[in-house]
């Protein structure tokens, strides 16, 4: 699953991008510090059936942290957003381009409202609306794919008619390089009541909603109120929450210091969690001192940093994964070589049995024969829907047992 970073300079995506990944990408009080996109793996948390079945488990494709297993994502930050990028200006285009195979969007928004729209800073904070900055990045996007629908639509639209192509099979063709999928745009049209048959009809009003609505559902987003410890900022996430903006305060940068200080071993601190424990207060200074006091005050307020409860968020609510644990000796959890839990996969709400196996072997689909639910010790057809934290073994041809 891939995971875009997007909002305007300075909003402290990059910061978040290095919080959620341990990285270093480059961070300054400039727009356009980030040219190239950063690439790097983050890690969205869920309590590990481990627990349930009483065992000590040896995650490989994963971890497990005190019985929390957390699960590899790749997120991709990319150039701040200005207004007018679907026109290429700033490196707009760039921008969006970098956006394709994102499956969802985690909109990083500058809560405090110290930075113009184009990210320059404005001596304070307040000064700015940040539920403007929501409003433009949203019609920003949709421009976007409003302008990749429009280019050649007249001659596409035509072959529809004239060949009477299936329109979905073809729109989904056409979209591939954004990662929307035939599911998605099904979707949008029981949403809307638009001619199918006669394409050629839709009037540029009609197809800038069907980008709309296609947005919502291909790249939904995820907005982050950024910088909540910052005067002005929890005012305006109020605010947000008034407008029916289900928005997660978070502080990136205390999420940053914290990861850093715990690599140094001067803190124990797990990703997530509401707390921290110094473990040689003599290492500090006063600064330093300051500092945790400060995070500590986030901490308690917010219960957390907001980074990973972005991240799951985005992953499960929004995204709408579910996490399924295959193994191979359903009696001891575990694969050929006794990895007991050895690995978990991120999988789509509704997603069958069968298509699982082919997500974990190409063969493993075509000698499918039917898999075994480790919990109840039953037999699941191919068409079995997987839920959210399945542990199932699959049987193919030659590979009874």
């Amino acid at each position: 699953m891939l995971i875009g970073l997007v909002g305007k300079p300075n909003s402290g995506k990059t910061t978040f991008f290095n919080a959620a990944t341990a990285g270093n990408a480059k961070v300054a009080d400039y727009p356009f510090t980030t040219i190239e996109p950063n690439v790097g793996v983050a890690f969205v948390t869920q309590e590990c059936v481990c627990r349930e079945f009483g065992v000590k488990d040896n995650p490989k494709n994963s971890l497990c942290i005190d019985g929390i297993r957390h699960i590899p994502v790749k997120l991709i930050d990319v150039a701040g957003l200005v207004p007018d990028a679907w026109k290429g200006r700033g490196l707009g285009n760039k921008f969006l381009d970098d956006l394709r195979q994102a499956d969802v969007l985690i909109h990083v928004v500058d809560a405090s409202g110290s930075f113009d729209a184009d990210g320059r800073p404005l001596g304070k904070p307040g000064l700015w609306d940040p539920l403007k900055d929501i409003e433009f990045l949203e019609d920003e996007i949709v421009r976007w794919m409003y302008q990749i629908l429009k280019r050649d639509w007249d001659k596409w639209a035509r072959r529809i008619e004239v060949e009477r192509r299936d329109f979905v099979t073809s729109m989904a063709e056409r979209l591939s390089g954004l990662s929307i999928k035939i599911e998605h745009i099904k979707e949008v049209l029981k949403r809307l009541d638009l001619d199918i048959e006669k394409p050629r009809q839709w009037t540029d009003d009609e197809l800038y909603f069907f980008a709309k609505e296609l947005r919502k559902i291909a790249k939904p987003i995820l907005i982050v109120a950024n910088k909540i410890d910052i005067p002005k900022a929890e005012e305006n996430y109020q605010r947000m929450l008034d407008k029916g903006i289900d928005a997660i305060p978070a502080s990136a940068l205390a999420e940053w210091a914290l990861i850093q200080y715990a690599d140094k071993d001067i803190i124990k601190y797990v990703r997530g969690s509401d707390h921290f424990e110094i473990l040689d207060p003599n290492k500090l200074n006063e600064r330093e001192r300051k500092l945790f006091e400060k995070i500590s005050e986030i901490l308690e307020k917010w219960k957390g940093t907001g980074v990973q409860k972005a991240l799951n968020k985005a992953v499960f609510d929004i995204g709408k994964m579910i996490t399924v644990y295959p193994v191979e000796d359903a009696s001891k959890l575990s694969d050929k070589k006794g990895n007991v839990l050895p690995d978990v996969f991120l999988v789509r709400e509704g997603t069958r049995v069968r298509e699982f196996a082919s997500l974990i072997h190409t063969d493993l689909a075509k000698t499918f024969l039917y898999a075994i639910d480790v919990r109840s010790k039953k037999k699941l057809p191919e068409d079995y829907i997987l839920r959210n934290r399945d542990v199932i073994k699959i049987v193919a041809a030659g590979a009874r047992g």
